[in-house]
């Protein structure tokens, strides 16, 4: 089955400043890890923003959703995952990643 590349920021973001974890992010990170058969991209998907907003790591987050759709998520279940994640990951943590959330889905519907 043939998989869509995907791209990551970091190439953009690091460039030739971090040429090394530039390499990681895209050949091991979305080149070999994010390709393994036993999970589909949707759920990998899933499980990073989980990973993300239990975390309280919103910084990498709305590259994460924007993937996530991609991926194939609804914007619904995702809201849902992170509301599920409230009593899990705290409170604090879901309502900074609604936020981001939200910011990202207004700004995907204004495309």
């Amino acid at each position: 089955m043939a998989h869509r590349k995907i791209v990551s920021n970091a190439q953009k973001s690091f460039g030739e400043f971090a040429p090394a974890f530039v390499g990681y992010s895209e050949d091991v990170l979305y080149g070999d890890l994010w390709r393994r058969e036993q999970l589909s991209l949707r759920e990998r998907s899933l499980i990073t923003v989980v990973a993300l907003v239990a975390g309280g790591m919103t910084e990498q987050l709305p590259y994460h959703l924007r993937l996530a759709v991609d991926n194939g998520l609804k914007k619904d279940e995702l809201v849902e995952a992170i509301t599920h994640l409230a009593f899990y990951a705290g409170w604090p943590r879901a309502a900074s990643a609604l936020q981001v959330a939200k910011n990202v889905f207004i700004e995907q519907a204004e495309l």
